[in-house]
């Protein structure tokens, strides 16, 4: 009977270890499938980094999902004892095991999702998305812009003579290609603007409003006044603008005194009461404030619209209405990759006032970029403005992000990669180690924001056992 009884707690101890295991396995199996799949994506990163250095295809694959079956077995026996006074007692026999079988789903990102994930230029509110993630601003435009564009007028003085040279004779070579293509007359600069005024027209079959002529005016003004400055090496004159421009902002960053926010405008509209039916009333108030005009029999509806993002050195919503309109003009006609930035007198910062906006890219084109660095157009060091406030621990990188590259292995690196018969890593050693280790973070999060599907944000693990 006694020895029934441990037979008894034998069983009971069995599965209750088998019970004990279960969590334990499923502990671990998640954080290696986790692991893996992430360590997985960023080499992906740096082999299409060693792909575009030499000029081939980049390509991506994605793990969707990863179902794993877990298979635990165990059984007890007794057997009598072998030596001893106890050679007629049982002794408890136990035995176990696990079998895993997972299965992975390996897709590739081609078609219309290799279209829109990589190809398809950054969104300003990502950018502002990253920013609110205290993200270096430095940091990010150096990777997520292509160009920025200047207003003359805000920043003519900081031009030096030659690239003012340069500009002028850009205009005038397309003023001067136009005026060809068009008649055997020249044009002056009115008559020019003028002239698209009327194409516009034209094209757009339709009578434009006066206040529509008015901003349209300005806007190909301000074309004809901007300055582009590219974000590229080879471009000297117009990288080196670029990089003052940047860390202007990463110093009063630093001073938490940068501001990215969608603008507020408030539109109006008038229409006559006779158009207003009883029924419809009710449903005007809930979208707009209603005002009654009894001199006019009109009603004047307005309502708060959100504009695009603008990036400032001051608090958008302390401006009065007619400096809120002036930045309707800056950011009016704008597209979804620009990001309009106006930095004024009075604030932090405020000692170079500048205007304009930068042009994000696409995550294909930072792959190149990052890529042309390791050769074809080297990085190189470029000093702040003068007026540039004090920046944080002089945070100024030569390299957007650094990469070693080496026909051995390389030592003392948590991520490496081997393409191309060369080893690749990314710098986490000297004095920028901090710097690139968040431009690559920053790279991966750039990667995993360009997923368009939601149901692909996920990565889901399905464990039955």
């Amino acid at each position: 009977m006694e020895q029934l009884v441990r037979l008894l707690l034998c069983c009971l101890f069995i599965s209750m270890l088998s019970a004990c295991l279960s969590p334990i396995t499923l502990n671990r199996a998640v954080m290696a499938y986790d692991e893996a799949v992430v360590n997985a994506d960023a080499k992906q990163l740096l082999v299409n980094i060693a792909r575009a250095q030499h000029h081939q295809p980049l390509h991506f694959t994605r793990v969707s999902t990863i179902a794993a079956t877990f298979d635990f077995s165990a059984n007890a026996g007794a057997t009598p004892a072998l030596t001893g006074d106890s050679g007629g007692m049982l002794v408890p026999i136990f035995g176990g095991g696990v079998s895993e079988n997972p299965t992975f789903s390996i897709d590739p990102i081609a078609s219309d999702e290799f279209t829109q994930r990589l190809l398809t230029p950054f969104s300003q509110h990502k950018l502002t998305l990253l920013l609110r993630q205290h993200f270096d601003v430095d940091m990010m435009l150096r990777m997520m812009a292509q160009e920025v564009r200047l207003q003359h007028d805000e920043q003519s003085i900081n031009i030096p003579p030659t690239q003012k040279d340069n500009i002028r004779h850009r205009h005038r070579h397309r003023f001067h290609h136009d005026a060809k293509q068009r008649a055997d007359r020249r044009e002056t600069l009115d008559e020019y603007i003028e002239a698209q005024d009327r194409r516009h027209r034209f094209h757009s079959a339709m009578q434009l409003t006066e206040e529509q002529e008015r901003r349209l005016r300005l806007r190909q003004q301000r074309h004809l006044q901007q300055a582009t400055y590219h974000n590229s090496p080879s471009d000297r004159s117009g990288y080196e603008m670029f990089r003052r421009v940047v860390l202007h902002l990463s110093a009063i960053q630093d001073q938490k005194q940068l501001y990215a926010e969608p603008l507020t405008f408030e539109r109006s509209w008038t229409i006559p009461v006779s158009a207003v039916l009883a029924e419809g009333f009710q449903s005007l108030e809930k979208e707009f404030a209603v005002k009654y005009n009894p001199e006019e029999e009109s009603y004047t509806l307005s309502k708060q619209v959100l504009g695009p993002i603008l990036i400032t050195n001051y608090d958008p919503d302390t401006l009065c209405c007619e400096e809120r309109e002036d930045l309707y003009d800056l950011t009016n006609l704008w597209i979804e990759n620009d990001v309009a930035f106006d930095i004024r007198p009075g604030y932090v910062g405020g000692e170079w006032p500048i205007r304009g906006a930068f042009r994000l890219r696409s995550f294909h084109t930072i792959l190149n970029f990052l890529s042309h660095s390791l050769g074809e157009e080297l990085e190189y060091h470029v000093e702040k403005d003068p007026r540039t406030p004090p920046i944080a621990r002089d945070e100024n990188p030569v390299n957007t992000m650094d990469i070693l590259i080496s026909v051995k292995p390389i030592a003392n690196t948590a991520l490496s990669v081997r393409s191309h018969d060369q080893y690749y890593a990314i710098n986490t050693a000297g004095p920028d180690a901090h710097w690139n280790k968040n431009a690559f973070q920053l790279l991966y999060i750039l990667f995993r924001l360009t997923v368009t599907d939601a149901k692909s944000l996920g990565l889901p693990i399905t464990i039955a056992k």
